[in-house]
């Protein structure tokens, strides 16, 4: 499906590791957050990206809109690698790449209203804009996210997180954007409020022919709305295939006891197929474990997967994998 397709991004070797602790006689640790990843986006299309917490998922997402700058690797958005691009070169781009926050309740200024958190983006792209034009264009947006224009004078405070959350995918439109790094956005919400979140950013992505990396712990809403799906693990990405072959054929350890895990909502398949949990805890990034990063909690590791870190490659068509055990 997506051969024919456009590519939009191509993020190929992409590093961000942080410098921290140290002092007057100890060397600072370097945490290895994002560690060598490599995918490819194309227009119109959802990869979601998974994986605990702590693996690097926000990391990547906020390092390839370059409010990170990378350590090592390029972000190539439309053949252009952004990450070798200065400050003011960059703005150019900004209008093209935009992110929903995870937090609805820390993402929006308590001191603005919304007419103005909408409007911020416009005054800076759209310097020619008048005031009055700003708060008609952000009146059209909220009624985009379902929301009353009236809201314009309100305040972040007198809204409920999910009527936050549309506030801010309205924000992330103001500026027409292609790509939309959407970070774990519905995990604060109420369940009742996830599907009507989701179903209004599906709308849109239609609509306006958005790219999303959906970013995200719940599996089966990842599965609803990606057309492909990343599996993320100690900075790395170990497989990565279409929705539905990821979850009905999944190859690596890792991918299979995240599934495993899923709550089914049948008490008696719940009873004859019990979760069970992934022993171990994740490394940490400061020390990852030589080799396989996974083989100290995988059930299947050999001896090699202790010394030599398996190749990223492609086992089947579109199905890419790190394992050594296929």
């Amino acid at each position: 499906m997506l051969d024919n397709q456009k590519k939009l991004l191509e993020i190929k070797g992409l590093k961000k590791h942080f410098s921290v602790g140290g002092g007057l006689f100890n060397k600072p640790s370097l945490v290895q957050a994002v560690n060598g990843i490599d995918f490819d986006m194309y227009h119109g299309e959802t990869l979601g990206l998974v994986g605990e917490s702590g693996c690097g998922k926000s990391t990547a997402g906020r390092t390839i809109l370059q409010l990170y700058k990378p350590t090592a690797g390029e972000i190539l958005y439309d053949g252009v690698d952004i990450a070798k691009l200065s400050r003011e070169e960059m703005v150019a781009y900004r209008k093209k790449m935009q992110i929903i926050f995870q937090d609805p309740y820390s993402s929006l200024n308590p001191r603005l209203t919304v007419g103005s958190i909408i409007s911020e983006p416009l005054s800076i792209h759209h310097p020619e804009m008048s005031k009055q034009d700003r708060i008609d264009f952000s009146k059209e947006l909220l009624m985009k996210v379902n929301l009353d224009p009236s809201f314009v004078n309100r305040y972040p405070h007198e809204f409920s997180g999910g009527q936050r959350q549309r506030i801010g995918i309205a924000r992330a439109l103001a500026v027409d954007p292609e790509f939309i790094v959407c970070d774990e956005p519905i995990s604060a919400l109420d369940v009742s409020v996830q599907a009507q979140v989701v179903t209004l950013m599906e709308d849109l992505q239609a609509k306006m022919n958005l790219t999303y990396l959906f970013i995200a712990h719940d599996l089966s809403m990842v599965r609803h709305i990606s057309n492909r799906v990343a599996v993320m693990y100690l900075g790395k990405i170990v497989e990565l295939a279409d929705r539905d072959e990821i979850y009905e054929h999944p190859l690596h350890p890792y991918t299979k006891a995240l599934l495993k895990a899923i709550p089914v909502p049948d008490p008696v398949y719940a009873e004859s197929h019990p979760i069970q949990p992934l022993e171990g805890e994740v490394p940490s990034p400061i020390n990852p474990p030589k080799g396989c990063y996974f083989s100290p909690r995988c059930p299947y590791a050999k001896p090699i997967c202790l010394e030599e870190a398996p190749v990223y490659e492609e086992k089947a068509p579109n199905h890419f994998c790190a394992c050594h055990f296929v």
